[in-house]
């Protein structure tokens, strides 16, 4: 990619969503504004925000606020746009900026499908500017030393990457946005499920790891997509991803038992790699060797795309290398929409109001260390279930 550098920090930011999640976007932002690298200059919502929500970081100095992005970036003369908006958003908003010469950092999922992904990575690579896909497990210094341990052949032969996630939502959770837990809304795709949206990273980041980030490197997808949740999307599912490379599993649940850390399994003929990609820590096991726990750095990639604009700083994840991912996306949702779950399969937990599948945590650490679907690991449920192979 060609380098639009020599800018000058601190460069000036426009936040597009900035609660719910935006609000660690916006933590962020106030986090670099210190440093000296970026000046908040904008802030699109449909209702402002107020003194007390930029309390904290900003000591209640008020940006600029609207909720038509495009004037925004106009009036503000923006050279960044941090995009935190509902997924069907997120293609329309990033084109918008590209035309306006507006760098991007555009949160995951980058879109809702695989059309609407090339629609705005075409857009963002004609338009000549530059955008990071918010996967933040992506600036872990551990993926490329994980690259590097399996290609000097510390594992022996590669067999498959395992993910596991076993996460909880309270019921409140699904009612955080009018296209919380949608597959789709007024006609356009949303696909906020499970392994598309809160555990995409342990998707992503299976895949970094094999190597297989581009579209191109995809040959063939299987899906396993229920819900125990009175949703339209999926909230526990698994999905097998078959590279060039290899096999890649990953299962995930908002219904966890007992919710633990998310991580991604690598096997090896004569070892095995586990990463928390939430806390940047490896542990390595490997033959005629006692076991290392490593703790890595991470690289933010606001930051990391402020670098890039001003000294040329290579670009952490582009576009191209979101491709796989939205592959699997796609897939996601072309399969049939998510089977319900039998009454007897969960729980209500009443002091949490979430509920609980039971026994999903053994699955989904089972899928990840054997590779196996949630049908295959004879789960009682799955067989409910329309596996979709695409």
């Amino acid at each position: 990619m060609s380098t639009p550098h020599a800018k000058e920090a601190p460069l000036p930011v426009v936040l597009a969503g900035a609660r719910g999640h935006g609000r660690w976007h916006l933590r962020n932002i106030g986090r670099l504004q210190e440093k000296g690298l970026l000046r908040l200059v904008g802030i699109c919502e449909l209702n402002p925000l107020g003194e007390e929500e930029l309390k904290e970081d900003f000591q209640g100095r008020l940006p600029e606020q609207s909720a038509d992005f495009g004037a925004l970036l106009d009036s503000t003369g923006a050279a960044i746009a941090v995009i935190c908006t509902p997924i069907p958003t997120h293609t329309d908003l990033a084109l918008i900026a590209a035309r306006k010469g507006v760098h991007l950092l555009l949160e995951k999922p980058p879109a809702p499908s695989y059309a609407e992904f090339r629609r705005m990575a075409d857009g963002v690579a004609a338009a000549g500017v530059v955008c990071q896909i918010g996967f933040q497990s992506l600036g872990s210094h551990a993926v490329p030393a994980i690259r590097e341990l399996i290609a000097q052949g510390a594992l022996g032969k590669v067999i498959g990457i395992g993910g596991a996630g076993a996460w909880a939502r309270d019921e409140a959770y699904y009612r955080r946005a009018p296209w919380a837990g949608k597959r789709r809304m007024n006609g356009v795709d949303v696909v906020d499920g499970v392994l598309t949206n809160p555990l995409a990273h342990a998707v992503a980041t299976a895949l970094a790891l094999d190597g297989s980030t581009r579209a191109e490197d995809i040959t063939g997808i299987e899906t396993e997509l229920l819900r125990a949740n009175d949703i339209e999307s999926d909230d526990t599912s698994c999905v097998r991803v078959v590279t060039a490379k290899g096999r890649i599993t990953v299962a995930a649940t908002l219904c966890a038992e007992r919710p633990d850390e998310p991580y991604v399994l690598v096997h090896g003929a004569q070892g095995r790699i586990t990463f928390w990609y939430k806390q940047d820590r490896v542990l390595v096991q490997r033959s005629g060797r006692g076991p290392e726990e490593i703790e890595y750095g991470r690289t933010d990639l606001l930051e990391n795309l402020v670098a890039h604009l001003t000294d040329g700083t290579e670009l952490l994840v582009t576009p191209e290398s979101t491709g796989a991912f939205m592959k699997v996306v796609d897939a996601i949702r072309r399969a049939p929409d998510p089977v319900a779950l039998p009454d007897h399969a969960w729980e209500l937990l009443p002091g949490e109001n979430r509920r609980v599948v039971r026994g999903i945590d053994g699955l989904v650490a089972a899928a990840a260390d054997t590779l196996a679907l949630y049908s295959e690991l004879g789960a009682p449920w799955a067989a409910l279930n329309e596996v979709s192979a695409r």
